[in-house]
């Protein structure tokens, strides 16, 4: 038998955070396993930077320092921007994509719980409208690299740029880009999926890290640091409308696995869409909001102008969540719905 007081003390911020953090780290490890320990320059990196945006940004605003910089939002911030662009990715990159992630989208709209787009995913679409071309660099699989990057080498790759008459043998097109290009040249998807960057459902290598993200997010569900509605939604509004693709012609849309197993998927479902401050907060507003990314990620990947779609998917849809959760308030307790 448990004894009063049954009323618990809220989670602060700073142990959500944490746990975000914690839930992130197998796929980090999955991720220097398959693609070499450049996202450990990246991450550390991306953490010292959004550290320092954040401190210069909250003494501007005459905020303490101390108690903002603990919560540990601006590192989850850090390593979701880092873990969505190419881990071989040019320092200023990650320095211009926190700039837009801490300083204005964040921190121009109020700070955190004001903000209404999802930080991480603003720096991530201004780095891909700016600058293309370096956002397509990404490491190639250990299998399949010509040249593997060491931990100092990846500190000079990044900082220095040097070594760029290896490029070729250590970067690679994604999946998702491949199939696209390839698409275009009039082969099958079937032909495509052959080629040796694809595994058995994605790409080689990132079809474990988004089991792995899979599991983090598994895990963040059972400790109740989100609700199962939005990633749930998501997988399911990108299954079916992928299912749907398929199902019509499989020859030139790839599996509603391949979809799931690729790209910022997983991230985006469990890790990015799932930010309490820029999405929805009803329960069924969340189910729309989270079937409405996944469907506009498959549409903008197949019929946009970039290989994947979750960081545009996820800013189009924090744009309606002000409507989504104005129309899916439930009645109050004692009062009838409108509807009935």
């Amino acid at each position: 038998m448990t004894s009063s007081p049954y009323i618990t003390q809220p989670t602060s911020v700073s142990i959500i955070m944490l746990k975000v953090m914690l839930a992130l780290i197998p796929a980090i490890i999955a991720y220097v396993w398959y693609f070499g320990p450049a996202i450990l320059v990246s991450l550390t990196l991306a953490s010292i930077t959004a550290l320092v945006l954040e401190t210069a940004a909250l003494k501007l605003r005459s905020l303490p320092v101390k108690p903002y910089l603990m919560d540990g939002s601006a590192l989850v911030t850090a390593w979701l921007l880092a873990l969505s662009i190419p881990s071989i990715a040019p320092w200023w990159l990650i320095v211009v994509g926190l700039f837009f992630a801490i300083i204005v989208a964040k921190h121009l709209y109020g700070g955190l719980g004001n903000n209404l787009f999802n930080p991480a995913m603003v720096g991530y679409a201004i780095l891909i409208i700016s600058f293309p071309v370096p956002m397509t660099h990404w490491a190639a699989p250990s299998i399949l690299a010509g040249h593997q990057l060491g931990l100092m080498e990846s500190v000079q790759y990044i900082f220095n740029g040097t070594l760029s008459d290896t490029l070729d043998a250590i970067s690679t097109a994604t999946p998702l880009d491949t199939l696209r290009t390839q698409l275009h040249l009039n082969r099958s998807v079937g032909e495509i999926t052959h080629m040796p960057i694809f595994g058995t459902f994605g790409g080689q290598g990132s079809e474990m890290i988004a089991l792995f993200i899979l599991l983090g997010g598994i895990y963040m569900w059972l400790a109740r640091i989100i609700t199962w509605h939005i990633p749930v939604a998501f997988i399911a509004g990108l299954a079916t409308i992928s299912g749907i693709f398929y199902i019509v012609d499989a020859t030139h849309y790839a599996s509603p696995w391949f979809h799931l197993a690729t790209g910022g998927a997983m991230l985006g479902a469990f890790f990015i869409a799932t930010d309490p401050v820029s999405g929805a907060t009803t329960p069924k507003g969340k189910i729309i909001f989270g079937a409405g990314i996944g469907i506009l990620t498959y549409l903008i990947r197949i019929m946009g102008a970039y290989p994947d779609g979750v960081a545009f998917a996820v800013l189009l849809m924090n744009i309606a969540v002000p409507l989504i959760d104005s129309y899916t308030q439930p009645a109050v307790y004692g009062h009838k719905d409108k509807q009935s």
